[in-house]
């Protein structure tokens, strides 16, 4: 008698957690808590049960996903079986492309040093900073 009923509902915390938005229970309820994730269009708490079908909309550091819910689970698996739980507009893909295209060009052009400063120049800079702090 182990027929595991299918989910029908989930908390919102649990699926962000199994659809690997977030590494753990407790940041994706953080997140949610913070007001980084909405619920068709409304700030849900993390014990909001979801459904399938429902829009949600997380924002992850630089990047905000649009997805649409199209499977629920209470069990964390591997990264294909949780991306099979959303589906991300395209509008939403197109958007965070583009973000990460402006972030390349932003870093355009930039070097960091091969290596450390060495006390010469460590003198310099803080020479520099002296001049700025007058």
């Amino acid at each position: 008698m182990s027929d595991a009923a299918p989910v029908m509902q989930v908390r919102l915390d649990v699926w962000l957690w199994a659809a690997r938005f977030f590494r753990t229970r407790s940041l994706a309820r953080q997140a949610v808590d913070t007001g980084k994730v909405d619920v068709a269009g409304q700030r849900p708490k993390a014990s909001r049960l979801l459904r399938i079908g429902e829009a949600v909309q997380v924002t992850r550091g630089e990047e905000t996903f649009d997805v649409v819910v199209r499977g629920l689970s209470d069990a964390r698996g591997p990264a294909p079986v949780a991306q099979a739980l959303y589906e991300e507009t395209e509008a939403s893909r197109a958007r965070r492309e583009q973000q990460r295209l402006q972030r390349a060009a932003m870093r355009d052009g930039y070097r960091p040093p091969e290596h450390k400063p060495d006390k010469r120049a460590r003198r310099l800079i803080q020479a520099l900073g002296d001049i700025d702090a007058s």
